[in-house]
């Protein structure tokens, strides 16, 4: 009987598997009906713009597939929501909360490209990237090194600070909106959990889909509280750091409900109770944030990273200052390969996060000077100094390098080089792998994935491109068109010269703000394209076709460059000052105030961009920070000076910077003897004629700009808007000169 029994009892089990596989298999099949429905439609509705080649996913609300961009030529990830969800919550409201994340620009934020309604389906456009998720990270491994999860907290917080300073709260962070990519972290669907909720109001929970995903979601958030903040963001923050380190997160369940129930009132575990490696303070900065009650959290998500990585970094920064190598060849007019060489090897070891490098213009202050390493060492802020010598004679290169410690002169590590002029780049990757070595830097694989791609294979087009660097450092008219020619030099005898490229389109472009011809704006637009498609890896391509784009007015897609550009390269300073000059002169003047700070980090000692971001404050109304900002570009300019008394723009700059501190006399002294040394040049004469209009001098003022005018002035629109121009703008002899033809942009 029990036999019987059990074998009746199989069979009913049997059969009862069949029926679920069954309705399984039907499930499935409806849903896979449903997908290609849902590409047919969306196909149609978007054929214009888009052309869809694959699914790549499935997420709570949205399908996400891979499309082609065919105005812009590039690849995205196209999402569209749920038909059933978008028909519920509506387009216009769920469109306008879009818009507002749209207008995020951050390094580590994922832009929004594109969104809007076709056919009833809502959809939303973002890049695609080359990378994966935190979550397939995890997949891989779990958990991760304690270094590793720090550094993508870092970059995720400082992505949330961005975002809350701007009053956006992203609602649903997790591991599948965090991409890894080169080494970098970015935070995807920014504003799509907001759009949700603010979009559908109660009813979205009240049809039982909650907006935010149960692991990571606040107390707040599990109590559906409409007033949520960015210490919501920090809590969801905490769970995912939690996950990296344990392994798990903090709170799991058998259901969506009971997981949020621990939310609100479960107990934290204890992390070193899973893991009895992570320091105790990790633990301790990780439990106030996973606090119940949002203002027993950190104050930011900033400040909880830093508290987190205060542990984990006890050792000293490394930070290095490569010195001008001394020309040691029979021709004195080798000075340029030796810069030239300097300047490669600067570039090389300021790619390495871990190093702080003193910047090519600091460096190079003490060229031809004999100072001792502790002085040197003292001036740049540095623990260790890099000297060398190079000669050439025929096709035989000698090069010494000597790593010398600043505090106690001793040599760390030296080297001679004797090798055919065809090994150059092998040498300078051979040096900048030698002080990393000796400096106990370990490089990351991007790292050397970069150091490992020559620029050009002929000598010959690299010996132009050092001549053209020598030239485009004057930051000149006439050392642009000098640079530009030999920089032309280069690619014609090596066509696949990617940074040549790149150089020619800056050239190009900082020439058109000085003449705003056709043939400049031509020019930068055709070598940046050219740049990006020899090497779309390149983070100076991307910075160059930005700057070229927005010569053209095109200030978005000038945005996505530059991001590219700082995502490739975090260090890169042009990428930042070029974005910030763009960001200016579209109006954009809080992006531009943000992105010359972040010039100014990239390169501390710089004065340009730290001259530039207090015309930003001003723009933006706010006196004390800009006042605060030319008081410390003031004093940058003042060092500059004290290394490079005849740099003419340091001067005129500093006039302004002066001038706005109300210290007339230096100002005057400073806007004359910028006029003295380049009388001939016209953006000088509008910028002296700017310090003038400041400080009072209306006349001394406008015979400035008359002579700017008389050599041919730049700045049609900046005469007409300038407002440091205001104090002249009644008087008749400024209605001549706005009447009078005028060209370009002042720099």
């Amino acid at each position: 009987m029990r036999r019987r029994s059990a074998s009746g009892s199989t069979s009913h089990s049997s059969s009862s598997r069949r029926a679920k596989e069954s309705a399984v298999a039907e499930k499935r099949a409806d849903d896979v009906s449903r997908v290609s429905d849902l590409r047919e439609r969306l196909q149609a509705a978007l054929a214009d713009r888009y052309t869809i080649e694959r699914q790549l996913g499935r997420g709570g609300s949205a399908w996400v597939y891979l499309a082609d961009d065919l105005k812009h030529h590039r690849r995205v990830a196209l999402k569209v929501l749920d038909p059933q969800l978008a028909a519920s919550l509506g387009s216009a409201r769920f469109l306008r909360e879009i818009e507002i994340a749209a207008g995020l620009a951050h390094p580590h934020i994922l832009p929004l490209h594109d969104s809007g309604e076709a056919h009833g389906l809502l959809y939303y456009v973002m890049p695609h990237v080359d990378g994966r998720t935190l979550r397939e990270r995890l997949e891989e491994q779990r958990p991760l090194a304690l270094a590793e999860a720090l550094e993508i907290t870092r970059e995720v917080a400082d992505a949330l600070d961005y975002a809350h300073g701007r009053g956006v709260v992203h609602r649903d962070i997790k591991p599948e909106n965090i991409f890894l990519s080169h080494g970098h972290a970015l935070v995807s669907d920014f504003g799509i959990a907001r759009a949700l909720s603010e979009a559908s109001g109660d009813e979205l929970t009240a049809t039982g889909l909650a907006v935010g995903t149960p692991a990571y979601m606040s107390p707040e958030q599990a109590t559906a509280d409409r007033g949520l903040d960015s210490r919501s963001d920090l809590y969801s923050l905490a769970c995912v750091v939690y996950e990296m380190l344990a392994g798990e997160t903090p709170f799991i369940g058998p259901s969506a409900q009971a997981v949020m129930a621990q939310h609100v009132g479960g107990a934290i575990p204890s992390l070193r109770a899973v893991r009895q490696g992570v320091p105790e303070s990790v633990e301790r900065a990780i439990t106030r944030a996973l606090a119940k009650v949002p203002a027993d959290r950190f104050g930011s998500a900033g400040e909880f990273a830093r508290v987190l990585e205060a542990p984990s970094a006890p050792a000293p920064e490394r930070s290095l200052a490569v010195l001008p190598f001394a020309n040691l060849s029979q021709a004195p007019d080798d000075d340029y390969f030796s810069d030239g060489m300097t300047e490669e090897i600067i570039a090389a070891v300021s790619g390495v996060k871990a190093l702080r490098v003193a910047a090519r213009t600091s460096s190079f202050a003490f060229k031809g000077k004999s100072a001792d390493v502790r002085t040197i060492g003292r001036q740049l802020n540095v623990g260790s100094v890099l000297e060398g010598s190079v000669r050439r004679a025929g096709r035989k290169l000698r090069v010494t390098a000597q790593l010398i410690n600043v505090e106690d002169g001793y040599h760390v590590w030296s080297e001679r080089y004797d090798r055919d002029l065809e090994d150059v780049f092998a040498i300078q990757d051979e040096i900048a792998s030698s002080i990393a070595r000796a400096l106990q830097v370990v490089l990351t694989e991007p790292e050397r994935r970069v150091r490992d791609k020559p620029p050009t294979r002929s000598l010959e087009a690299y010996d132009y491109f050092l001549r053209g660097r020598q030239f485009f450092h004057q930051f000149r008219r006439k050392g642009f068109h000098a640079a530009r020619q030999m920089f032309e030099r280069a690619v014609a005898i090596d066509p696949g010269y990617a940074r040549a490229y790149a150089a020619i389109a800056d050239c190009w472009s900082l020439l058109h703000h000085l003449d705003a011809t056709e043939e400049n704006a031509r020019g930068a637009d055709e070598a940046s394209r050219k740049a990006l498609e020899l090497d779309p890896e390149a983070a100076e391509a991307h910075a160059a076709r930005g700057l070229a784009l927005s010569v053209h007015g095109r200030y978005a897609d000038a945005e996505q460059e530059f991001q590219a550009a700082i995502l490739l390269d975090p260090k890169l300073f042009q990428a930042y000052y070029y974005h910030g000059r763009a960001s200016f002169a579209s109006g954009n003047y809080t992006s531009a105030a943000d992105m010359f700070e972040r010039a100014v980090v990239a390169r501390p000692e710089d004065y340009q961009a730290a001259a530039m971001v207090v015309m930003a404050y001003e723009r933006l109304g706010r006196p004390a920070a800009a006042e605060a900002a030319a008081r410390r570009a003031a004093e940058k300019i003042e060092h500059h000076l004290e290394l490079y008394p005849y740099d003419v723009r340091a001067l005129y700059l500093g006039a302004g910077m002066l001038a706005r501190l109300r210290d007339v006399a230096r100002a005057e002294v400073w806007a004359k003897q910028a006029l003295a040394m380049e009388p001939e040049d016209p953006a000088v004469a509008y910028n002296v004629a700017c310090v003038f209009a400041d400080l009072g001098k209306i006349e001394e003022a406008l015979d400035s700009l008359e002579r700017g005018a008389k050599l041919g002035l730049p700045g049609g629109e900046w005469l007409e808007r300038d407002p440091d121009l205001d104090p002249l703008r009644g008087h008749p002899r400024f209605q001549a000169i706005i009447a009078a033809p005028t060209r370009g942009q002042h720099v």
